[in-house]
């Protein structure tokens, strides 16, 4: 019986314990305070999010790092008395104290703030089908890495479609688009973005479309569930169109080439419809500034539901409008796809 009480109190006593301005308590390990809220884990309830304003007082029996106004972090066990903090015998009311980290919350943060460029990368392999007329596949590959200061995505998705008819192939549809992304922190609001995108679509004769940009952005709304960037800025745009053909067994050449510089504006919008659900919508304006009154337009929108930790469902709907195509060919290409979504993380 000794035995027994002398593990179970040295366990009781090492846990961190958390006071209400109700009178509650709740005992557990402190895992972080992180914005409005402060998240326990508790033994029996799991993680607990509580209300940072209805907080009284702390007793921590394990080091945490403390920011405390000014950005002035340390390390220490947390006592509270009379609505003051006390950490590594510095002292704040309750109210002020910006952040709080257990050793693991600490070494995430302090990985995001110095990574090494093979690190954090993560993204998605998608493998579907369109509505595009045929038997049309289609698949994508998006990697991102995200640090407290910066952001790179790289993307690449295509789409290959072909029909049978009279026991006659041909493509009905043969599209790829790739590029990349980069957006730099310079405030907690703004940031600055830079962006080269590349696209092929053979029927609309673009042998290749070479855009290199880059302007500002502002986080508009960013919380646990919502996060709005505005973003604008200025673009060049080097299109190629080949429209060439075989006439009576020789090649007609039909080169046209198109060079344009561009202001773009436009949005990125994601939005956590459930704990499985997700919603991301992106917009793109891009008005020509060498031939007033051309423009397009990039629209993409897709609903992604987790089905395990590494496996999605998604569905997305992709538009791109030209104003100015080549004669004869159709302004907007919208194209619809599904498919299962195989993610990683690094």
């Amino acid at each position: 019986m000794k035995t027994f009480l002398g593990v179970l109190v040295p366990a009781v006593l090492l846990a961190d314990q958390v006071t209400l301005e109700n009178g509650d308590r709740v005992t557990g390990q402190i895992v972080k305070k992180d914005g409005a809220n402060l998240v326990v884990k508790s033994k029996l309830m799991g993680e607990v999010t509580i209300p940072w304003a209805a907080v009284t007082n702390v007793a921590s029996d394990q080091e945490l790092t403390v920011v405390l106004p000014g950005d002035n972090a340390v390390k220490g066990k947390i006592t509270t008395a009379g609505g003051n903090v006390s950490v590594a015998g510095q002292e704040t009311p309750i109210a002020n104290v910006a952040t709080i980290r257990n050793s693991a919350e600490q070494a995430a943060y302090e990985r995001l703030l110095h990574p090494g460029l093979r690190d954090l990368w993560a993204g998605f392999f998608d493998i579907g089908l369109s509505a595009a007329r045929g038997n049309a596949k289609t698949n994508a590959f998006n990697t991102a890495r995200l640090t407290r200061t910066d952001k790179m995505n790289l993307y690449f998705n295509q789409i290959y479609s072909t029909a049978t008819i009279n026991n006659v192939s041909a493509n009905v549809a043969q599209a790829v688009r790739g590029g990349v992304g980069y957006n730099r922190n310079r405030s907690r609001r703004a940031f600055v973005n830079l962006f080269n995108d590349y696209e092929y679509d053979k029927f609309q004769n673009l042998d290749l479309r070479f855009v290199l940009g880059g302007g500002a952005g502002y986080m508009a709304i960013k919380n646990e569930t919502t996060q709005l960037d505005l973003v604008g800025g200025l673009a060049y745009n080097r299109e190629k169109f080949d429209d060439s053909r075989i006439v009576n067994g020789q090649r007609l050449e039909n080169l046209l080439i198109r060079n344009s510089a561009e202001a773009y504006w436009g949005d990125e919008f994601t939005y956590q419809l459930s704990t499985v659900t997700a919603l991301r919508q992106s917009f793109r304006m891009f008005n020509n500034l060498s031939n007033a009154g051309a423009y397009r337009i990039n629209f993409d929108l897709g609903l992604v539901t987790a089905l395990r930790k590494s496996l999605a469902w998604q569905v997305n709907v992709s538009d791109r409008f030209l104003s100015n195509p080549l004669p004869g060919r159709k302004k907007n290409d919208i194209l619809y796809t599904t498919g299962l979504r195989f993610t990683f993380a690094k």
